[in-house]
């Protein structure tokens, strides 16, 4: 099949159906392999699946360079969605920086690392505490003035600093985590989306894998991997998530598909429900799961099996924070 285009936003962005998130190609979940990741991005191409998740932080700087080079005569076949707002040093992300000259200083390198001459989607990382949200639309809409940005997004965002952003230049998208593991965005954030007429791109669609049933316990991750610290991977959370995400399994079984494609279904359903542009990123390196993930848009689910999964992964029967405590100090809430 070949993904459908949605719109993301009332600021004219349109983007296939479902995206693909490129961190894990450089980092986070095992180790890389570019080989196999430049052949998922060529696959991604062909199945119409051409919305493109990268960030400076990412390696940092080596997934933006992966793109540059995987997508060499193929620019003009996808959307880039990249992100600044984190100070690096020594290879190591310490801090947040989205002071409106080291914006600019970032977009001229990731545009170098992207053998690009304009970002389509440039999002703040996380929110600046010292640096005004105002300063850092008013930066992002002078780039999109010089032709270097096409449109603005927020990561993590919450209500007030969206307010603010999109008084100033016009926010086309807020990416957070969001999925049936995830759902902290539903009482204030989504509604205001729809209020404002900004799409929803949700990371980490599959709760990190564990949506798709194929997960083991933190400690059984290897050094590295990213789910070896993840505080629902552990003890006691552990069994009550397991418990939670079996109707997750039990509804793919019945459908005779992948647990982690009714996981985005959902998703997909829920962007209707709602009324918001949801177009998920899910993040994979291999051909095999980029596949799974771009036949699920077909996967449409009743209000029955909709409910049923409401109810079993409702917010108070997931267990544990989905960052360290470092991790959420950073989520703008």
């Amino acid at each position: 099949m070949t993904l459908e285009t949605h719109k993301l936003g009332s600021q004219g962005l349109e983007v296939s159906a479902i995206g693909l998130g490129c961190m894990g190609m450089s980092q986070s979940y095992g180790p890389a392999d570019e080989a196999e990741s430049v052949a998922t991005l060529h696959r991604a191409i062909e199945l119409g699946c051409t919305f493109l998740d990268t960030a400076e932080v990412y390696g940092p700087y080596t997934n933006e360079a992966l793109l540059g080079r995987a997508l060499k005569g193929k620019r003009g076949q996808v959307t880039i969605a990249t992100k600044f707002g984190f100070r690096i040093e020594n290879g190591k992300q310490v801090g947040t920086d989205s002071r409106p000259e080291h914006i600019r200083e970032v977009v001229e390198a990731s545009l170098v690392r992207l053998a690009t001459d304009h970002i389509d989607l440039l999002y703040q990382h996380r929110v600046d505490p010292a640096v005004p949200m105002e300063d850092v639309a008013g930066a992002v809409g002078e780039l999109v003035a010089q032709g270097k940005v096409r449109f603005f997004g927020l990561s993590e965002a919450g209500a007030a600093n969206i307010r603010r952003a999109h008084a100033v230049h016009p926010v086309s998208a807020v990416q957070s985590e969001y999925s049936l593991w995830e759902r902290n965005l539903e009482p204030e954030i989504i509604p205001l989306l729809g209020q404002l007429g900004i799409g929803l791109v949700p990371f980490s669609p599959l709760g990190r894998g564990f949506l798709t049933g194929q997960v083991k316990r933190a400690e059984d991750y290897p050094d590295g991997d990213y789910r070896r610290n993840d505080p629902r991977y552990q003890g006691e959370n552990y069994d009550a998530n397991v418990e939670a995400a079996a109707k997750v399994r039990d509804i793919a079984a019945v459908r005779g598909v992948k647990p982690g494609q009714i996981a985005l279904a959902w998703l997909l359903a829920k962007g209707n429900g709602f009324g918001v542009d949801i177009v998920p990123i899910p993040g994979t390196k291999r051909i095999k799961y980029l596949e799974e993930n771009v036949a699920a848009a077909a996967i449409k689910l009743d209000t029955a099996e909709m409910a049923a999964l409401d109810e079993a992964l409702a917010p108070g029967k997931i267990f544990g924070p989905r960052y360290t405590e470092r991790g959420m100090a950073m989520v703008d809430r």
